[in-house]
């Protein structure tokens, strides 16, 4: 043992003259023998939440240039926040995403904070572009632009496209289900939104289409209202932002029409990252749009990341780590406190075109393996104040959802475990929300398509006027 502690400390000694490869096997050593060497503090933690020799991150910053991001004498709309240096926010503007070439996603309104949430800003027929993308049959499509508030609680804006079916209505106001879809990009040109208002691309996620839940709603009669929640910033994963997105596009569509839908019952969708946007309108609906309430009459939620610190142990330096960098770089977006932590390698990535990716090459960059820790100036990122704060604030563990949930989850999940779905689960009822919770065989995938039944049959009830039930255990007091 004194042997290899020796030696490991020559590794340590030289890696800040190592090449970047050389780091890549120092830090898999170092994982592999971290709990032998007592460097894990963490515990009973995986190894790839552990740190890193604290040489390291001088080692990645010695043997790459800083990246060429751009000097602005003025910080863009989209770019400024408070407290945080000029460079800083030259950093945040270069790595937001490109302007797609449509104002309607692309322009900031230099009147936003005069607006009130919901407000709309602009609204565009899309059923022509819209019609062939849903392959089921509607009456309209409107694109909406609305006025939102970001993560931090700066006005911002958000955009929604809500679909009419042909059928006739039914009740005076449509009921309307919200299908937050898995986003899960980094590009504008990647939200359903644009890929309804433009037509199939490049840039279309296969799950805007499956599973199914947008048809199937509108054969049952019900509008459809699919948000952009990731907000103008493509804040990937970010769940606040994602949430008042959501509730101000509920608001937006009622003020288009208010006869047909400033009063209709609406029920939340959502899978994976979806499950993100939905899980945050929900915990967010008391406090930002009280209103609603009573109008909202449920959300089924599956495969949802629900704990970001659970994540870190399932998702980095695996084939999820892809998916895992991507999450990170769109939380940075809006969580302006993260990109000081970047380091040069990350910030080259995160100002490449790679900030423009959608779901699948997202997705298949997990075949790097590369360690998140790679990419942090602190040796330790996955336990820094910065860290704690993000998984505090993007939990909000101790805000109770205003409507009744229905949470199902695969058992075999393995990038995102079962584990945090329970716990969510625990949580809420403890909190004295109405929930029912539903575990399915299956990992990611064939859970989105064995659960996906059970919660479109339990949305139908909602919508319909059937109110839910409540399977939370209660503890009942002396009678």
């Amino acid at each position: 043992m004194k042997r290899k502690r020796s030696y490991l400390a020559a590794l340590r000694f030289r890696s800040g003259v190592v090449t970047l490869g050389a780091v890549v096997v120092l830090t898999a050593t170092t994982a592999l023998v971290a709990p032998v060497i007592g460097t894990a503090a963490a515990g009973a933690e995986p190894p790839n939440m552990l740190p890193v020799p604290s040489q390291v991150p001088h080692a990645i910053n010695g043997a790459l240039p800083p990246p060429p991001f751009p000097r602005l004498g003025r910080i863009p709309m989209r770019a400024q926040a408070k407290g945080f240096d000029h460079r800083t926010l030259e950093l945040r503007e270069a790595a937001l995403p490109s302007p797609t070439g449509d104002p309607l996603f692309d322009r900031w309104p230099t009147s936003l904070a005069a607006m009130s949430p919901g407000q709309i800003i602009a609204t565009r027929d899309v059923t022509a572009t819209a019609a062939p993308v849903v392959t089921a049959p509607i009456r309209f499509a409107t694109l909406i632009k609305f006025r939102s508030t970001d993560a931090n609680g700066a006005p911002s804006f958000g955009t929604a496209t809500i679909l009419e079916p042909r059928a006739p209505r039914t009740t005076a106001a449509r009921p309307i289900l919200v299908n937050n879809l898995p986003i899960d990009s980094l590009g504008t040109a990647c939200d359903p939104g644009y890929t309804l208002a433009h037509g199939f691309s490049i840039a279309t996620n296969v799950t805007d289409l499956i599973p199914p839940t947008t048809q199937l709603a509108l054969s049952h009669g019900y509008a459809v209202l699919i948000p952009d929640h990731q907000g103008p910033r493509m804040a990937y994963a970010e769940p606040v932002v994602a949430g008042h997105v959501v509730l101000d596009a509920i608001r937006a569509v009622g003020n288009l029409d208010r006869h047909a839908f400033g009063a209709s019952r609406v029920a939340m969708a959502g899978y994976s990252g979806g499950a993100i946007a939905t899980n945050g309108a929900t915990k967010l609906l008391a406090g930002y749009a009280p209103e609603l309430i009573g109008r909202v009459v449920g959300a089924a939620l599956g495969g949802v990341p629900a704990d970001f610190r659970i994540l870190v142990g399932s998702m980095n330096a695996n084939l999820a780590t892809g998916l895992f960098h991507a999450a990170t770089f769109g939380i940075a977006r809006e969580r302006t406190e993260i990109l000081p932590m970047a380091n040069d390698f990350a910030q080259w990535l995160a100002t490449s075109p790679l900030k423009n990716v959608c779901t699948i090459p997202a997705a298949l960059a997990g075949q790097t393996f590369w360690p998140m820790q790679l990419l942090s100036n602190d040796p330790d990122p996955f336990h820094s104040p910065v860290a704690e704060h993000i998984y505090r604030v993007t939990k909000m563990a101790d805000r109770k959802s205003a409507v009744p949930l229905y949470i199902y989850h695969g058992t075999q999940e393995w990038w995102i475990p079962a584990v945090g779905a329970r716990n969510l689960y625990r949580e809420q009822c403890r909190l004295g929300a109405h929930a029912a919770y539903r575990e399915v065989f299956g990992e990611h995938v064939s859970a989105a398509v064995l659960g996906f039944p059970g919660a479109v049959e339990w949305l139908d009830r909602r919508l319909r006027g059937i109110p839910a039930g409540d399977e939370c255990p209660r503890v009942r007091g002396p009678r």
